[in-house]
C-alpha cells in the first residue's frame, strides 16, 4: 500500500484542478483511499471503458465506479448509475436513453463518503 504522504506528493504534480480536488477529498475518507491511490498515479494508468463492458459486468440498479473515462461503444439496457472522472457525450446520451444516471467521482465522494453500494470496475 502506498502512503498518504506519497499520494499527496504525487498530487502536487497534477495540473487538472478537478482531479486534484477529487484526490484530496478521497484522502479525507478512508473508504476512498484506494481510489485516491489510483488517481494520484499516472493518468496513463486510468482506464477507458466502453458501455458494452459496463453492461456485461453490472446488474440492474448497480452503482458502477470507473476510475477513468467512459466511452460510447456498445449499448446499455439496464438502469445504472455510472460514476467516473470523465464520460463522452455519446456515452452520456446512451446512458440517459436507458434511464441511467451519471455522476462524477467528486460528487459521489461528497454524497457517499463510506463508498456504500458501489461496484468498482477495474
Amino acid at each position: 500500500m502506498i502512503s498518504r504522504t506519497k499520494i499527496k506528493s504525487r498530487t502536487r504534480k497534477k495540473t487538472n484542478p478537478e482531479l486534484v480536488d477529487t484526490i484530496r477529498l478521497a484522502l479525507k475518507h478512508p473508504a476512498w483511499g484506494s481510489v485516491a491511490k489510483v488517481l494520484s498515479s499516472s493518468t496513463r494508468r486510468l482506464i477507458d471503458i466502453n458501455l458494452s463492458e459496463i453492461e456485461k459486468k453490472s446488474e440492474r440498479g448497480d452503482t458502477v465506479l470507473i476510475v477513468g473515462k467512459v466511452l460510447s461503444q456498445g449499448e446499455v439496457t439496464k438502469k445504472l448509475k455510472v460514476v467516473s472522472l470523465w464520460i463522452s457525450s455519446m456515452a452520456l446520451e446512451k446512458l440517459k436513453e436507458a434511464k441511467g444516471e451519471y455522476s462524477n467521482v467528486l460528487d459521489e465522494i461528497k454524497s457517499n463518503p463510506k463508498m456504500e453500494g458501489i461496484k468498482w470496475i477495474k
